[in-house]
């Protein structure tokens, strides 16, 4: 008897206020679902603060447990996590990720113009509206005239895809009116030429001040242990706990995301887990237990894979988000980056969480430069 589709996703809500919310997935496993499962977890605002991961090579049961937003749409969340699982027929093996079976058609891409008047919180406050529609923010430009008012160009993608509608063009619309209310001026909804779409996906070139401090990482000091540690990071292989599986045991600061990164690095270096504990205590420490496998079902015993994997992670959780101010003059230019996975999808809400902390600092943003979207 195959399991009911209702139960494939199953949400328990913590009865007592500050609690974590207990989310259970149990489906067919593929290499890389736990990455797409804490991307959507991650885009709803939560964090993961505990989980467990098990599978045994063809069914998997995960159980997170988050903390978050009050205001979460949990039904929709839901709907979106049993979308990302496999269907119950693929349960006969493993789906192992690769870049070149992900399908070849990208998603639509729209040109969203929107001209307002100007005031402190204004992008944040767009970039809400469009977060809750589950509006995608692929790039942006954003100019200020003399006179106070903003041009703001949004490339973005629907992931209901039904942005090509009057209906949901109506609806973003109406939105972004209730929310700017007199300050907004015009919107303007179309979809974007090949061209335009062609460019904002073209790679961006990144300034030195980038490039060259943020994203360099000193090589960490190897232990007689055979442990790659720094100051806040310790990763250690075993492989003689289990005859089939490599141990990882990660000890680091919690981050949001955390668990997300992890994820998307295994992903990208296309490893399954098998079985995974993730706990976090004292509000900051976090302890993770990996039992891990390549694709072709065998331990990591390659000392170079292990290094390489090793210095992946660390530097993933020692600085997920590279972060650079620079003087302009006058002025002070935020350099924010972060990596995308091979598939092409960028970490949620960086855009969101950037303008809602200069929002909090009241702090006012003028200008976006387009060269620099490829984080959103």
């Amino acid at each position: 008897m195959g399991i009911l589709h209702e139960d494939v996703v199953m949400i328990r809500r913590s009865e007592k206020e500050g609690e974590p919310t207990e989310i259970t997935i149990n489906c067919p496993d593929k290499t890389g679902l736990g990455c797409d499962l804490c991307r959507i977890i991650l885009f709803f605002g939560l964090s993961i603060v505990k989980g467990d991961v098990s599978t045994d090579g063809k069914w998997c049961y995960i159980v997170f447990w988050v903390i978050g937003d009050s205001e979460t749409r949990w039904s929709l969340l839901k709907r979106r996590l049993v979308e990302a699982c496999p269907s119950c027929s693929s349960a006969s093996g493993i789906s192992f990720y690769c870049s070149g079976l992900l399908p070849t058609k990208p998603p639509e891409v729209f040109l969203l113009t929107l001209c307002c008047h100007d005031r402190k919180g204004l992008l944040h406050d767009v970039t809400r509206v469009l977060s809750d529609l589950e509006l995608t923010i692929e790039k942006v430009k954003v100019s200020t005239t003399p006179d106070g008012r903003v041009v703001d160009m949004f490339f973005i993608t629907d992931t209901r895809e039904h942005l090509q509608t009057s209906e949901r063009k109506n609806e973003t619309r109406k939105y972004l009116e209730t929310v700017l209310g007199d300050a907004m001026i015009d919107c303007e909804i179309e979809k974007a030429g090949s061209e335009i779409t062609a460019s904002s996906q073209a790679p961006s070139f990144l300034p030195s001040e980038v490039t060259e401090d943020s994203f360099l990482l000193e090589m960490p000091t190897q232990l007689p242990s055979g442990s790659l540690m720094s100051n806040s990071v310790s990763i250690a292989f075993d492989n003689s706990l289990s005859p089939a599986h490599t141990l990882v045991q990660i000890i680091c600061q919690y981050h949001k995301g955390l668990v997300y990164d992890i994820m998307r690095t295994l992903k990208d270096y296309n490893i399954q887990i098998s079985y995974g504990r993730f706990t976090i205590k004292q509000k900051r420490h976090c302890e993770i237990d990996l039992f891990i496998v390549q694709a072709d079902g065998k331990k990591i015993v390659d000392t170079s894979k292990q290094k390489s994997l090793t210095s992946r992670l660390e530097l993933e959780l020692r600085r997920p988000i590279k972060v650079a101010i620079v003087s302009r003059g006058p002025d002070s230019e935020l350099l924010v980056t972060n990596p995308v996975e091979l598939s092409g999808k960028g970490r949620p809400l960086v855009f969101f969480d950037i303008t809602r902390a200069l929002k909090m600092l009241n702090t006012g943003i003028f200008s976006v430069c387009p060269n620099l979207s490829h984080f959103l």
